[in-house]
């Protein structure tokens, strides 16, 4: 669990978003979010072994960084306000694959699983495994664990359909997306109390069916060998 005082750390950097106050309290940050976090995370990789060791990831590995990349951004800020673990498919692009995710911030939770950022060939790959297979993922998406915890998929999509799948083909507006995820909002203070980490989890193994069927339809990226980077 996340003890109020992360909580409380997060509200602070949110009014008070500088170096100066972040370098002033870094401590508490690597005291009541960092360390808990990485608890945390260790504790879903505990259940993800049993159900789905493929999405087991190294807290270091797992948690992202505090620091916000502005190089690109009108928002300078230079720290995000919420703290997040990914949790991607072993073998699989970390940030291109269907993956489970959760962050805490000062007012809420938020949960998701599922593929929220696809390149072009990826979102190829995926339309065309969605085409063939729309009656499967219909099966999951109507599941009871599915309806229950994780609630409507969500994702942008494309107005018209996309080159060479025609507007008539029965999926053709999950075939239109370009997204596919859940993404649930729970209320903050759970993540002070001790059954957060079996909360998440619950939520993940609802969502672990959409996400291992948007990555069979993923091609993995090929494997290097190690005499080729000699």
């Amino acid at each position: 669990m996340i003890p109020p005082a992360g909580l409380r750390f997060l509200s602070q950097l949110k009014r008070n978003n500088n170096r100066e106050w972040f370098q002033e309290h870094k401590q508490e940050f690597e005291d009541y979010l960092r360390a808990p976090m990485e608890a945390l995370t260790a504790e879903l990789n505990a259940t993800l072994a049993h159900a789905a060791p493929d999405y087991v990831t190294e807290p270091k590995k797992a948690i992202f960084r505090i620091y916000r990349d502005t190089r690109f951004s009108s928002d300078k800020t230079p720290y995000k306000t919420h703290l997040g673990a990914l949790f991607p498919k072993r073998g699989m692009a970390k940030l291109g694959c269907g993956s489970l995710y959760f962050h805490v911030a000062p007012n809420e939770v938020i949960v998701a699983g599922g593929v929220y950022f696809a390149e072009p060939k990826t979102l190829l790959s995926l339309r065309t495994h969605l085409a063939s297979r729309y009656e499967e993922l219909q099966t999951i998406l109507k599941a009871r664990p599915a309806r229950t915890l994780c609630g409507e998929l969500h994702g942008s999509a494309l107005q018209r359909p996309p080159k060479g799948f025609p507007a008539t083909h029965p999926a053709i507006e999950l075939i239109k997306r370009k997204q596919w995820y859940y993404d649930v909002t729970l209320d903050a203070g759970e993540a002070s109390k001790p059954g957060f980490a079996r909360l998440i989890a619950r939520h993940f193994l609802a969502m672990l069916p959409l996400v291992e069927f948007l990555n069979r339809g993923i091609p993995k990226p090929p494997r290097i060998r190690e005499d080729n980077l000699r």
